[in-house]
Order: structure tokens, then C-alpha cells, then sequence
């Protein structure tokens, strides 16, 4: 749920809602060059989003974390993700990935007024990933995360699963100044995570807001674009923009699925205060 990881662990990248509100990483070239073990440092970003998918209130963030990027053999915290690597060869690759998405106010979103806050929710689960196509400094490849949504602030409730397949082409030059990525996608909920949007209690129906029992099943579409760019060899500066389409959702006669598309957009920085002598497991 690509809702795309605002964490006070590792955050090298933007995003916004996937399912709430989620930052997307930023791409890592194809021919990456020789990189650090590890990096500490600060990052920093802001972001425009839905409140959370379908709304028709706007969310508006801004703030600056602990950048920690750790690129063991196993254990990874980098631009592309935090997880576990369990298989790695040259086209196939099987991790343990983690998200963290943000919370929506229910006082701050008039189509939820009277009715409880959408909390965040930390996200976890296996993720493979296939190489499709790789040029010298681009390649292709399709990703299929599943990952189990935990609620914070309600003793870590499971709040369903989610699924994300989704298409990523990457591209860069060879000393990773620049980097960009394009990516295509489809997310789909169970029942449970559907419900945690788009349910309507009837204790919580008013004229305006029917009762309302939300289904498993397409979520939205997704269509995002990135792309950073190195100032120096501690600055990187990078922007994201995407579209979710959600005008063929499963819920869509939800009455709190307000708007059939929404636009996110973010910037944001990165700036490595150490770095180790020793170099990056590849």
C-alpha cells in the first residue's frame, strides 16, 4: 500500500497515501557505483496528498527524520526499501519489506466527521521481485508485495492484507548523479483493509453519509513518477508526483470514496552527516 514510509528508522525517500499516506523510495540506478556499508544523516521532506484514497480532503505534511542506510547482505535499509533479503540471484529477488503509512484526523476530513481516526498503519510482508529487461543503466522489473497492515495506537490490531503489483522501469547514468523511475500498478485490499476505509456503521450513517459494508478487491490504480538528483557528495534533492485512479474500485458506491482520482506530490532532501570506509554487499 504503495499509503508507497515515513519511518524514524530509514526514510531516503518521499511518498503519499497508498492506502493512508505512504512515501514511495527513491529509484537506485541499475549500474550503482561502488556505495558504503553504511550512512547516517538526515532526511528531510513535504508532501501534498489525499487525506487518505478517495477523499476529497487534502493532507499536507512537512517534516525532517534520522536517515539511517544500511546495505548489508541480508539486513537492507536503503533508497529502495527496508527489509530482509532471503533470495538474491540475477533476476529473481525475495525480501521482507516494510511501510509505514499516515494517519488521517477525523475532525480535519468533513466526509469522516463524527466517526473514528484512520490511524497509521505499519505495513510488513514478503515482496518478490522479478528482473524483466537491464541495459547498462536501465532496467525493468515487476514486483508482487504482499504485506499485512498493523494499526498503531490500537495495540497493533491486523487490519487485513494488501496486494501491490506493479511495474518499475528505473534509469540513471553511470555515477549516480541523477536517478528517475516510472511505475505502473494495481493495489488490492481484502475485506478487512476495505472496511477500514470505506465502511459506514450504522451508528456513524447520517442523511448525507448511509450505512454502508465495504467488500474485498481493486482498491485503485497507480501511476507514479520520480526522480533525484545529487548536488553533492552529501545533498541529494529529489521530487515524486502520482496518480491513483480509483474509478473502478470495488467500493466506489462507499460514501466516503469521494473523488474517482487523486493527485500526490512531494520534495524533499537527503544529507549524509558519516559514512564507512567499509563498502556495500552486492
Amino acid at each position: 500500500m504503495k499509503v508507497r514510509l515515513w519511518t524514524v528508522v530509514v526514510m531516503s525517500a518521499v511518498a503519499a497515501p497508498a492506502v493512508a499516506q505512504r512515501l514511495e523510495p527513491v529509484p537506485v540506478p541499475a549500474s550503482a557505483p561502488d556505495l558504503p556499508l553504511w550512512e547516517v544523516g538526515l532526511f528531510g521532506g513535504a508532501a501534498s496528498t489525499p487525506a487518505y484514497p478517495g477523499a476529497d480532503d487534502r493532507s499536507q505534511r512537512a517534516l525532517v527524520l534520522p536517515m539511517v542506510i544500511y546495505r548489508g547482505k541480508v539486513l537492507r535499509a536503503d533508497r529502495s526499501g527496508i527489509g530482509a533479503r532471503l533470495l538474491n540471484t540475477d533476476r529473481v529477488e525475495l525480501d521482507v519489506g516494510f511501510a509505514l503509512s499516515l494517519p488521517a484526523k477525523s475532525d480535519d476530513v468533513g466526509a469522516r466527521a463524527g466517526m473514528p481516526d484512520l490511524n497509521s498503519l505499519l505495513e510488513f510482508g514478503p515482496r518478490l521481485k522479478v528482473r524483466l529487461a537491464e541495459t547498462q543503466m536501465s532496467r525493468l522489473r515487476l514486483e508482487l508485495p504482499l504485506r499485512v497492515p498493523l494499526e498503531l495506537g490500537n495495540g497493533f490490531k491486523r487490519q487485513g492484507l494488501v496486494f501491490e503489483p506493479r511495474l518499475v522501469a528505473e534509469t540513471g547514468d553511470r555515477g549516480g548523479l541523477w536517478q528517475a523511475d516510472a511505475n505502473l500498478g494495481m493495489v488490492f485490499g481484502n475485506a478487512r483493509l476495505n472496511q477500514y476505509f470505506y465502511d459506514v456503521a450504522p451508528q456513524y450513517a447520517t442523511a448525507e453519509r448511509p450505512a454502508y459494508q465495504a467488500g474485498a478487491g481493486l482498491m485503485m490504480t497507480r501511476l507514479g513518477v520520480s526522480l533525484s538528483r545529487r548536488v553533492s557528495p552529501d545533498w541529494r534533492l529529489f521530487g515524486f508526483t502520482r496518480y491513483d485512479n480509483l474509478s473502478h474500485a470495488a467500493n466506489r458506491d462507499s460514501p466516503l470514496l469521494r473523488k474517482n482520482s487523486g493527485w500526490s506530490a512531494g520534495i524533499g532532501f537527503t544529507w549524509t552527516i558519516h559514512r564507512s570506509a567499509a563498502r556495500a554487499w552486492e
